[in-house]
């Protein structure tokens, strides 16, 4: 049986998102727990040349919702990018939750061949079908941002473990 192009998206992103959301309410009990600004985390990067915490939960939301839209065809919402805050970065995921639910899998499916055009960087734009797109290089950019902020807050002692970042709150 073949998966379909919404089932191994919507889905996918939906489920990540939610246990982001369950590691960002991990990152700020934490931050209360041992008395200090949250804002330690949120701003922290694992190296010098990558983003910080929150850039990471904005582009991992941005992958989500950037990647339905050119397959469904579905227009996604235009945040500001003005999210600092644990409250705001769970709004944020919210919003991309909320636009997810608003796209229909009739949509996507069938769309395997369709052409999608997109940037890859800030001089370039690459060119594939929507299935190499979502299986190549969506949803691989979408896990790695996740996986990143993950990495930062365990990085930075949060008591985090695999079950938060496969299941979330439902592994607990």
């Amino acid at each position: 049986m073949t998966m379909s192009m919404y089932g191994a998206s919507i889905p996918v992103f939906q489920h990540m998102l939610r246990n982001l959301a369950h590691i960002l309410d991990k990152g700020e009990a934490s931050a209360q727990a041992r008395n200090f600004d949250p804002s330690a985390l949120t701003t922290y990067r694992l190296a010098p040349d990558m983003l910080p915490f929150t850039r990471q939960v904005l582009i991992a939301c941005d992958a989500a919702k950037l990647c339905a839209a050119r397959i469904s065809g579905v227009e996604a919402p235009k945040f500001e990018d003005k999210e600092a805050t644990f409250p705001e970065l769970k709004e944020r995921i919210r919003k991309t939750l909320d636009y997810l639910e608003t796209v229909p899998a009739g949509a996507m499916d069938g769309t395997e061949d369709k052409q999608i055009t997109f940037p890859a960087g800030r001089d370039r734009t690459l060119t594939m079908s929507a299935q190499a797109y979502l299986t190549t290089w969506a949803l691989p950019n979408f896990f790695f941002h996740v996986t990143t902020a993950y990495a930062i807050l365990r990085h930075n002692g949060v008591d985090l473990g695999k079950a938060d970042y496969l299941a979330g709150a439902a592994g607990r």
